[in-house]
């Protein structure tokens, strides 16, 4: 959808039935309810479930998968706010970010007031009606549920991989389309190779070549977003060409690039028609 509050904020609607989900990343946070069957994902190294009703947190940069428990699948309702519409709901400003130690959290009437706000925003019959559900539910979020974001300690070896994995992430970042060998990278940091893979698996969950196939995903939904054909976008964001695109944008989207496009044009379309 366009946003709330000028941030933007995707919706997801999904069954799943056999797919698991590969290791991935969002840059935003992933705030869903599980509507039905129960679901297991990998979260900071530990193995958990989410069942009917259960809300599911997942912070930006932090690795997961996910997948069905149980043979008959699940369902969930999810949203990807940003860091600063879901700051804004906490009680020291825009400023701070919300952390949660936990990624399910057993709330029923959270989860169901989530499933309204989402069910009023993806009908987009009354806008306020939607906005306003949605900061309620995020700031009951934020008062009931979330802490202080922890300071990590300068020096000290969770700070140490923490720098070399922002330093990795933002070369790459910047090198999209011809991005620099392993060895590149460690030579400038001054590290082996080995040292630079530790440190980066340490802090964000997955090597640096699966982070970058990631963060070409989340370009590639803004250009797809945009109207660009899937072709196009894999040279854009510098894919091999439009099958490696798709293989990667399946794996974290869970949709193909084309179906992709074609569910926000839809959407588009039946926004202008009301």
């Amino acid at each position: 959808m366009d946003g709330v509050q000028g941030s933007p904020l995707d919706l997801l609607t999904a069954r799943i039935g056999r797919r698991h989900y590969a290791p991935h990343i969002h840059d935003e946070y992933a705030i869903g309810v599980t509507v039905a069957g129960l679901e297991t994902m990998r979260y900071r190294g530990e193995k958990i479930y989410s069942g009917a009703g259960s809300v599911v947190v997942v912070e930006p940069g932090e690795a997961h998968t996910g997948g069905p428990a149980l043979p008959e699948g699940f369902a969930y309702r999810c949203f990807y706010p940003d860091a600063e519409l879901l700051s804004a709901a906490t009680s020291g400003g825009p400023s701070a970010l919300p952390h949660f130690r936990e990624a399910i959290i057993d709330d029923q009437g959270l989860g169901e007031a989530l499933r309204l706000a989402h069910r009023a925003l993806r009908l987009g019959e009354d806008p306020l009606e939607g906005e306003s559900r949605l900061l309620s539910v995020l700031g009951t979020l934020v008062a009931r549920h979330a802490v202080q974001t922890p300071k990590i300690v300068p020096g000290g070896r969770r700070g140490d991989a923490g720098r070399i994995a922002r330093a990795v992430t933002a070369r790459l970042s910047d090198e999209l389309l011809t991005p620099p060998t392993l060895a590149e990278v460690a030579d400038g940091l001054e590290l082996s190779r080995y040292q630079l893979l530790r440190a980066f698996r340490d802090t964000v969950g997955m090597p640096p070549y699966a982070w970058l196939a990631q963060y070409r995903v989340m370009r590639a939904r803004t250009l797809l977003e945009a109207g660009h054909r899937p072709a196009e976008v894999a040279a854009l964001v510098g894919f091999a060409d439009q099958a490696h695109l798709t293989r990667w944008f399946r794996r974290v989207v869970g949709v193909t690039p084309g179906v992709y496009r074609n569910s926000v044009q839809d959407s588009m379309v039946r926004r202008i028609a009301s």
